[in-house]
């Protein structure tokens, strides 16, 4: 098994709030954006973009805590 530095964030929670966040993330911020009456095609681009927040916050976990190091 590769060693993952992610395993450790947020004190080895990370790995499961990330797996739920993937799942669920997206579909929460559509279901925001449709009942607020916008297109739908600008609803799905919206929550398809949400998935990059998730990949951006633990990159940015990742590097400062390597910097730490």
């Amino acid at each position: 098994m590769l060693d993952d530095g992610s395993d450790e964030l947020i004190n080895g929670l990370w790995p499961f709030m990330k797996r739920a966040l993937v799942l669920f993330l997206p579909f929460w911020v559509y279901l925001v954006c449709w009942s607020a009456g916008l297109p739908l095609l600008l609803s799905a681009i919206l929550s398809g973009l949400s998935l990059s927040v998730i990949i951006y916050f633990e990159k940015s976990k990742l590097r400062s805590k390597s910097e730490s190091e």
